[in-house]
């Protein structure tokens, strides 16, 4: 894990160096990290966060928020003031109406700003996320219950959008880091 972390802080770092277009908001982060707290949280997350800080990248990793809070419009501003967006795709993500608007905001950025987005897929398939299979299907079904379906449709489509970027698959990362030829490059 540690190897996958020093990759995505690396490419971070300079990636983060480049502007985004000239009508974008204020940058106030490097990164922001959009992630579905309970798949992450007490592992991953927290190693990228330390190799964040180690490395002097400024990002914004908010993991404070508790069930029936809203997204504030600071969160909206984090989002927009970041250079980069990383996306950390879990299998518990679609069950998140939280994630789902960050995300929304996150591709608004992408096409408004020319914002970069990463998405990684952290133990799922980006075909999972994007032809919302197993748990994507899941929570999603599980959202058109509760949510007016145009909304949901907005976050299928996203989904969409977001697998098809180029992106990290974690389960091949670590299959590429197992040589120890891999280790001598980076």
């Amino acid at each position: 894990m540690e190897n996958l972390i020093l990759f995505f802080v690396n490419k971070v770092k300079g990636v983060a160096e480049k502007a985004m277009s000239n009508n974008a908001p204020e940058s106030k982060y490097d990164v922001f990290v959009s992630f579905r707290g309970e798949d992450i949280r007490h592992g991953f997350l927290g190693h990228l966060a330390k190799a964040f800080s180690r490395k002097l990248i400024n990002a914004f990793v908010y993991d404070k928020f508790k069930r029936g809070d809203d997204i504030s419009h600071s969160l909206f501003e984090a989002i927009e003031g970041s250079f980069i967006s990383l996306i950390i795709f879990s299998k518990n993500y679609a069950s998140s109406r939280w994630c789902l608007e960050e995300l929304v905001k996150i591709i608004e950025c992408k096409e408004k700003y020319g914002q970069i987005v990463i998405p990684v897929f952290y133990e799922v398939d980006p075909t999972d996320v994007r032809h919302q299979k197993k748990s994507y299907e899941n929570a999603l079904v599980g959202h058109e219950k509760k949510y007016i379906l145009s909304r949901v449709q907005k976050w299928r489509q996203t989904l969409e959008k977001c697998a098809n970027l180029s992106g990290i698959k974690s389960l091949d990362f670590r299959l590429v880091f197992s040589s120890p030829l891999i280790f001598n490059i980076f």
